[in-house]
């Protein structure tokens, strides 16, 4: 998980506007995160932008099964 929160972490602060400790609560409280702290889900092994569009689509949708990426993939 820290490869993906020294990555996520700074495009969240970026994007959003917010400062690193708020980014991190916000991830850590995503389904987006359970989702990929979820083994079976395997999504450790997708790219940090994948991982990002999913968060995206969480907040503006409220699901990360919207992304792009993942919603013909059956997660």
């Amino acid at each position: 998980m820290f490869f993906f929160d020294r990555w996520l972490i700074p495009m969240i602060v970026e994007k959003y506007g917010v400062d690193e400790e708020k980014a991190l609560r916000m991830f850590i409280n995503s389904e987006t995160y359970k989702m990929l702290a979820d083994r079976e889900t395997k999504l450790f092994r997708e790219s940090p932008l994948v991982i990002l569009d999913m968060y995206d689509a969480e907040r503006e949708t409220g699901s990360p099964r919207n992304s792009t990426y993942i919603k013909n993939d059956g997660l």
